[in-house]
């Protein structure tokens, strides 16, 4: 079942996305405060998150807004399913949530980064596998060795490919 994201979700969605060993300890800070301000307002400014449950355990959830400033581009921020539900098809159902809903707000396009490091590789494989291309890299932005590497998706069929 995937269904809006609650207050009370807050803690077992940072334990799951730590045990991933995807996210820094820093990033796990930001997904605190990302989730609070999801709650206190930001869903209200059209960001939207939700979470995937499986037998009444949460296994995963996605966070995706619009970007400021743009004329329907879409940023995803966070996607992540539990260690023991990765490679079943779980990340890849809600990727195409998200994409429905993007869809839906008439949304233009998706960004996503990740990293360049060899970690992140599976990663990378994922968007590719989903159709998205690698749309920039921007060297050493996380760290040095560690670039940033940009993926897009068009979401509208008549636009640019």
């Amino acid at each position: 079942m995937i269904r809006p994201t609650m207050p009370e979700d807050t803690a077992p969605l940072l334990r799951l996305s730590e045990a991933t060993g995807m996210f820094k300890p820093v990033e796990i800070v930001a997904l605190r405060e990302v989730l609070d301000d999801y709650h206190a307002a930001n869903h209200a400014a059209g960001h939207q998150s939700f979470t995937l449950e499986q037998d009444g355990h949460i296994i995963g959830f996605v966070y995706f807004a619009p970007a400021a400033m743009t004329d329907r581009t879409w940023y995803l921020y966070w996607i992540a399913i539990a260690s023991d539900r990765q490679g079943k098809g779980h990340g890849s159902r809600l990727l195409q949530w998200a994409e429905d809903i993007i869809r839906q707000h008439a949304g233009r396009q998706l960004l996503i980064e990740t990293g360049s490091v060899p970690h992140y590789e599976p990663t990378r494989q994922f968007y590719l596998r989903h159709g998205y291309q690698q749309a920039a890299v921007i060297p050493d932005y996380y760290a040095d060795g560690d670039s940033m590497v940009v993926f897009l998706k068009r979401m509208d069929v008549s636009g640019p490919s």
